[in-house]
């Protein structure tokens, strides 16, 4: 079969490799899509923190099962399906707490014990495939795992109060599915942000009230005239310029909450008085808890339309152009699919 491989620094090659075997307990997934990820780009561009090249791409995936271990009972050979892309080693404090996004030897895809998913086809434990409803399109289907993220992120920063106000610092990928779940949870007031005029487009016709452009606006000022003054209850935090975490604590209220979702690999400086002064939280969200990738499926399946997230779609031969035009974003662009 044919697998897309990272093999130097902003280098794919194409390579023909065995078709995976499967133990008892796993299921062989045909590919139909397979999403491109922030952190693909990281390996792309050599500044993943633990993945390394040469590997093969991918996590985010659509497919229909092909073939099933003996052992497996919650599927059957033709499901169309999505997969959880991590498995915990399940005896570990977290795993235990069902935080498996945290488990110290969890296991990945693009990693020497399982394949990426841009491949034709990839093997996964069958504790990790869920079925896709018949009326979601494979496209739709390979934002389950982004979705998942911003789940995640939403419930890490969430207050329990009902009226409250979110700004999502970033409106690529993750900032936008995290304004489609704040949508869903009940924000009254949803502000964005981007230098890109399609996000902020894109940020408006998908439910903000606001869509800011930080190279043009003083962000914090605006905030706080639509605010009242007060700063928004909750900032989320999915890009990663230089000042990107004190521009979010500016923004936010007194005992206000600031999420941070994006992967930002490089120090930046961050003013932590600002934190103590206003008796701030700063949350990361790592992935998602199982409970929330369950909850990005649910969500898809029952409906929640995000077809437009979808901008590009490339062969899998072509996977060097898809990371590209996710890294140099020289035309318009949310979520690129690549099809074996």
């Amino acid at each position: 079969m044919k697998a897309a491989f990272v093999t130097d620094l902003k280098k794919v090659e194409i390579r023909d490799i065995p078709v995976p075997e499967i133990t008892e307990t796993q299921v062989l997934i045909k590919t139909h899509t397979a999403g491109v990820c922030g952190s693909d780009l990281h390996l792309f561009l050599g500044t993943h923190p633990f993945r390394k090249a040469p590997a093969i791409l991918g996590h985010e995936i659509t497919g229909e099962i092909v073939k099933v271990g003996a052992k497996v009972t919650n599927v059957k050979v033709g499901d169309r399906v999505t997969v959880e892309p991590q498995l915990g080693c399940g005896e570990c404090h977290f795993c235990e707490e069902g935080a498996e996004n945290l488990c110290l030897k969890k296991q990945v895809p693009g990693t020497p014990n399982w394949i990426g998913t841009f491949a034709e086809f990839f093997p996964a434990p069958a504790s990790k495939v869920y079925k896709l409803s018949d009326s979601v399109s494979y496209e739709v289907g390979t934002l389950i795992e982004p979705l998942a993220v911003a789940v995640h992120a939403m419930h890490r920063v969430d207050i329990g109060t009902r009226g409250r106000t979110l700004l999502i610092l970033g409106s690529g990928t993750v900032g936008l599915l995290a304004l489609a779940v704040a949508k869903v949870q009940g924000y009254s007031t949803i502000i964005c942000t981007d230098t890109a005029p399609y996000n902020r487009e894109m940020a408006l016709k998908f439910g903000a009230a606001y869509a800011l452009d930080p190279l043009k606006e003083d962000v914090v000022a605006r905030v706080k005239d639509i605010t009242g003054g007060k700063g928004v209850d909750v900032s989320l935090v999915c890009a990663g310029a230089p000042n990107i975490i004190d521009q979010a604590s500016s923004c936010t209220r007194k005992q206000g909450v600031v999420g941070l979702v994006a992967m930002i690999t490089k120090n930046i400086p961050v003013y932590t008085y600002g934190f103590v002064f206003n008796e701030q939280k700063l949350i990361g969200s790592m992935t998602y808890a199982p409970k929330y990738f369950a909850e990005a499926v649910e969500l898809v399946n029952n409906g929640l339309d995000l077809k437009d997230y979808v901008t590009q779609q490339f062969p899998l031969d072509n996977a060097q152009e898809a990371l590209a035009c996710l890294a140099e974003k020289k035309e318009n662009v949310i979520k690129v699919i690549v099809k074996p």
